[in-house]
């Protein structure tokens, strides 16, 4: 059999837009990652980038089971001794909520020039409004 290679046709790509309110983090960050590397397209192929455009809103509403919100801690590291820095999600969530669903979908996605290529199509915002209505986007189901 032969690789099927798609044509990059950038005008096929669409945008969408998730509303983040009440739906569970790792949850909805499946349903983005998908939506970013193409997955859910028949077209998709794995070494390439064919997914869409995804803009996410009210990402301060996000939702994490159990007792994440206190117990779960994101580590940042200056590179200096003794610089390690430990937040809570509820510390992340009251300074850049979009943090929440940024580092979850990166995580999902390939760790090469790929993976950061397909990070540049993930909008995530605080509040319910976005910059992007000249797109067209189109809504798509969180939960």
């Amino acid at each position: 059999m032969k690789t099927y290679l798609p044509k990059d046709n950038l005008e096929s790509r669409k945008w969408h837009v998730i509303d983040a309110d009440g739906a569970v983090l790792g949850r909805l960050a499946v349903k983005i990652a998908a939506a970013l590397r193409g997955k859910d397209k028949p077209t998709f192929t794995p070494h390439l980038d064919v997914g869409d455009f995804v803009v996410v809103i009210n990402a301060e509403k996000v939702r994490l089971t159990g007792n994440k919100e206190t117990a779960k801690e994101y580590m940042s590291y200056s590179g200096w001794k003794g610089g390690e820095k430990y937040r809570s999600v509820a510390q992340v969530r009251e300074k850049h909520p979009e943090r929440l669903i940024e580092h979850a979908v990166k995580g999902m996605i390939p760790k090469n020039r790929l993976g950061r290529q397909l990070l540049t199509k993930l909008k995530v915002y605080a509040g319910p409004k976005h910059p992007h209505a000249a797109q067209q986007p189109a809504a798509k189901a969180a939960k």
